[in-house]
């Protein structure tokens, strides 16, 4: 029988900008806590290494340019074709003065149109995993990092090491179980993790293979998890995308400003997108007051409900598997007295 590698189990958190210690990232992969300033750590060091170090091993041809660095660098075309949508509008060229300002003031809009587009999309990831998570224990989007040696590329290269990030269950045909095995040597149960999962998806205590039976069970919740992820989260993306183009963020940028040194105005315009985010919620499921037209006056409200209730099936469908470990003997299924013909 093979043995899981030995993996801690306890995970590391982000110390300023230290994700994880490296000596202890040379002995194994290191599990991450799932919270919101990890993920943006996580996204920042990748983000850096997108624009820097991964484009230049590709354009140089290098050995060690791999599948994990073409991957991580499609936020690239995602950030630039975000700026082109913000600057479309915004590019007043030789425009007339009434042109310019109708562009300008649609510009402004479809400018945060992509920015709740983005925040809304990821931000309502969370409406599905978290209550997953609660439920039964099982964190589909738990990251992990691990230091992978590199190939060396010339004579005095030694130790050439890259940090590199994944979720435990990012892939379904060879989910990393590995590091949710516990460590033996430090006093652990090995299937800490799993007895604990069993028991919140309702297979019971003391099982003798609780990772066997537990495995089947988180794939399934995963597979559903993934697939409620993103219907919801293109919905609520959506949703984003209604708020900015509201009537009441016009006021907003009439007085808004950028110059964070000039503290009053700052404040104000700080506290007045607050105002227009709460104001343009209460339009956009409201619908336009002049409006008589069934579908247009309650498109908000048919928006958000959608959202919502895509959010709440997905989740429900998760909860419920129809997954259940065999407990049959082969006593049950081979009767002793009976005779049996292999072909």
């Amino acid at each position: 029988m093979i043995q899981p590698v030995k993996i801690y189990s306890n995970n590391i958190g982000f110390a300023s900008n230290k994700i994880a210690d490296e000596e202890e990232l040379k002995k194994h992969p290191v599990l991450i806590e799932n919270t919101l300033s990890n993920r943006m750590a996580i996204g920042w060091d990748k983000f850096t290494n997108a624009i820097t170090m991964y484009p230049a091993r590709g354009l140089k041809g290098s050995k060690n340019s791999n599948f994990y660095e073409f991957l991580t660098m499609g936020i690239i075309p995602y950030l630039t074709g975000s700026a082109t949508l913000m600057a479309v509008f915004n590019a007043y060229g030789s425009y007339s003065a009434a042109d310019k300002a109708g562009a300008a003031k649609f510009g402004k809009k479809m400018a945060l149109g992509v920015l709740f587009y983005g925040l809304a999309k990821n931000i309502s990831k969370d409406f599905v995993t978290k209550p997953v998570k609660w439920f039964t224990g099982v964190d589909t989007e738990e990251p992990y990092a691990e230091m992978k040696y590199k190939l060396p590329e010339n004579v005095n290269d030694t130790n050439i090491t890259s940090l590199e990030y994944h979720k435990v269950l990012e892939s379904l045909e060879f989910p990393r179980w590995d590091v949710k095995y516990g460590d033996e040597a430090a006093g652990e149960e090995r299937n800490i993790w799993f007895d604990k999962i069993a028991r919140k998806i309702g297979l019971g205590d003391n099982l003798k293979d609780s990772d066997q039976d537990v495995k089947p069970r988180v794939k399934e919740i995963t597979v559903k998890t993934d697939l409620a992820k993103v219907f919801a989260s293109y919905l609520w993306a959506g949703v984003g995308v209604g708020l900015a183009l509201q009537n009441t963020w016009d006021k907003f940028f009439d007085m808004a400003t950028a110059k964070f040194w000039h503290v009053k105005p700052f404040f104000n315009t700080v506290v007045k997108f607050g105002e227009c985010l709460l104001s343009s919620c209460k339009e956009l499921y409201n619908g336009p007051k002049d409006e008589t037209r069934y579908l247009y006056k309650n498109s908000g409200k048919l928006l958000v409900g959608a959202s919502v209730l895509t959010t709440a099936l997905g989740v429900a469908n998760a909860l419920i598997s129809r997954h259940k470990p065999s407990k049959l003997d082969s006593n049950d299924v081979i009767e002793k007295g009976g005779k049996y013909v292999v072909n």
